[in-house]
């Protein structure tokens, strides 16, 4: 009896160390698989915008100045208001030139009278010539008096029209309807014509031109798309464009291009471009600074991705995407421009592939995910 107590305490021991370790076994169950978000990518038609700066300018400009010499009388019009075409806005001192429209009235008068003499003697001449009384040449010579007595008057007629004319000009009219500026002389200024001495400005400010550039190689760009047929683009005067104000806030109104310059500046390396503006509210300045969103064309099959799935590094950008195992897939792409939060793809991804969102941080290639809501990025970012 004595022998066997060992052996059974050395089967208990092995029997309670075997169900312990079993126990231990049990306790640890698998890992469960990281949850994430995914987005469908999934290609679809996008509108291209480029955003530029750009620099608003009147819609047209003219500079008002003198056409005669004379001393400023007064101003006719109100400084920084809306003026009418052919509104009276400076008089000059028409003295001198009322007493030169005399001196042209009384020298065509003078020519005329001249003409009357002349024509009696080539009719009284014309019996005589016929009779014998008078030679030829005495008949030649009356008639060349007509004519010189005739042209006599053309000048003076002439003359008198320029006079007439310098007259006008001391009433200094708008040559178009729009804001007049400051005026840039005084009343008793002397002012010239041969010196051309600038009165004011007038700029019309409805519509207005916004002007701004592009880069050779970007217009570069858009014609190979076009030809490869991954952009579509309207006409020029259907290209439509917004503006963001200095402030940030969006212009309520919307214009369309009506200028492309087919030549690319040497100093700057850029092609000028210019849109057209209404602008009812004189909310636009000339010599104001805007942002121009233009929208360049359509993509018919462009591919969305949203910033935040793209991982950049030094190599480049890629992103992680769940295979049809449902594994993490690493996956390089080729991006574009980043606008509202999208990257668009270039290259990369063919569409339909399941792209993490969500999670990033808890997953690595090759482990297997378990994917808690997809949808396509479409619906994200349209």
């Amino acid at each position: 009896m004595r022998a066997s107590l060992p052996c059974i305490s050395l089967s208990c021991v092995l029997a309670a160390s075997c169900g312990g370790a079993g126990e231990q076994s049990g306790s640890a169950p698998p890992m469960a698989a990281p949850q994430v978000q995914v987005v469908v990518a999934s290609p679809g038609p996008e509108v291209d915008v480029v955003e530029v700066p750009g620099r608003v300018q009147a819609y047209r400009t003219a500079e008002v100045r003198a056409r005669v010499d004379g001393i400023v009388e007064r101003r006719l019009y109100e400084e920084g208001s809306d003026v009418v075409e052919g509104q009276e806005l400076f008089q000059i001192d028409p003295r001198e030139m009322r007493a030169a429209v005399s001196a042209a009235e009384a020298n065509l008068q003078r020519a005329q009278t001249a003409v009357e003499n002349a024509r009696r003697d080539v009719e009284r001449y014309e019996g005589l010539v016929a009779d014998q009384a008078i030679s030829a040449q005495e008949y030649d010579a009356a008639v060349a008096r007509l004519r010189t007595a005739e042209a006599d008057v053309a000048q003076a007629s002439a003359e008198l029209e320029r006079a007439r004319l310098d007259l006008s000009f001391t009433t200094v009219t708008a040559p178009i309807a729009g804001r007049a500026g400051r005026a840039q002389v005084t009343e008793g200024a002397l002012v010239s014509a041969s010196g051309a001495t600038l009165l004011t400005r007038i700029e019309q400010l409805d519509p207005v031109y916004v002007n701004f550039s592009a880069s050779s190689a970007a217009l570069l760009q858009v014609r190979r798309e076009i030809a490869e047929g991954t952009l579509e683009v309207a006409a020029l005067d259907q290209i439509r464009v917004t503006l963001e104000l200095e402030d940030g806030t969006p212009y309520r109104h919307e214009g369309f291009l009506d200028f492309l310059d087919m030549s690319i500046d040497q100093a700057t390396g850029t092609a000028a471009l210019r849109a057209e503006f209404p602008n009812p509210d004189t909310v636009l300045l000339p010599g104001q600074f805007v942002r121009a969103r233009v929208e360049v064309g359509v993509r018919p099959d462009a591919l969305l991705i949203p910033q935040r799935a793209v991982q950049l590094t030094r190599e480049g950008a890629s992103v992680l995407v769940v295979g049809d195992d449902g594994v993490v897939v690493p996956r390089p792409v080729e991006l574009a421009e980043l606008r509202g939060g999208f990257w668009r793809v270039r290259g990369g991804l063919d569409g339909g592939e399941r792209v993490i969102v969500e999670g990033l941080q808890r997953v690595q290639p090759g482990q297997p995910v378990e994917i808690v809501e997809a949808g396509p990025v479409a619906e994200l970012a349209r």
